[in-house]
């Protein structure tokens, strides 16, 4: 119960502080190299985006970082062995940045473990939620054809706490699914459904 009311605490309050969405953001360029720092319910880990990768989509998740995007996020979905997804949970943030298409780009590094990619549903639809491959996927996440599009290109990968990341509650698998829509809709009835997901409080690029 208490774990529930103090990831409700932060859903609100990031909810309420949010910044109003700009269209600059979108065109803002990436270094070549950056790291960030993220600040999860069951420690600290870093992580290094590496621009050559996937330049379109590095771009993106550096200027959602920067604008604080992932703030106060839950991992929805976590299946052991597999991948541990996070992302968005705010439909207006949605509608903004996704009226700016990402395009697809080719997958030019394995999904091996401790890497982190855009998930997607289609063509041009990554830029929402990221995940962290717990597994060697490769070179199945790197060939998956779905809904006219291959593979998920790498982003950049875990430089420090990856043991953190294999410890996220995983005890409702993609039974999230079910409900996820109330996730935008109802974020305290969501939460009681789920009351003990693990949560991402800040991520920070480092200087």
């Amino acid at each position: 119960m208490k774990r529930t009311f103090f990831l409700c605490c932060l859903l609100f309050s990031i909810s309420c502080q949010r910044a109003v969405f700009k269209e600059k953001w979108v065109k803002e360029k990436a270094p070549e190299y950056f790291k960030v720092a993220i600040e999860t319910s069951k420690g600290n880990m870093e992580v290094e985006f590496i621009r050559k990768w996937s330049p379109l989509a590095v771009d993106r998740v550096y200027a959602q970082i920067k604008h604080g995007f992932y703030n106060h996020t839950l991992f929805f979905r976590v299946r052991p062995n597999y991948v541990a997804q996070f992302g968005l949970d705010d439909s207006t943030a949605a509608k903004n940045w996704g009226a700016f298409a990402l395009p697809d780009e080719p997958v030019l590094e394995p999904n091996i473990r401790g890497t982190i990619s855009y998930a997607r549903s289609g063509k041009n639809t990554r830029g929402n939620n990221l995940y962290i491959n717990l597994n060697n996927n490769s070179p199945r996440l790197d060939t998956l054809k779905s809904n006219g599009v291959v593979g998920y290109p790498v982003l950049g990968k875990i430089t420090q706490g990856m043991g953190l990341i294999d410890s996220l509650y995983s005890g409702y698998g993609d039974g999230v699914f079910e409900k996820y829509s109330l996730l935008f809709k109802n974020k305290k009835a969501f939460l009681e459904l789920y009351p003990k997901l693990d949560s991402i409080q800040k991520i920070k690029i480092i200087k």
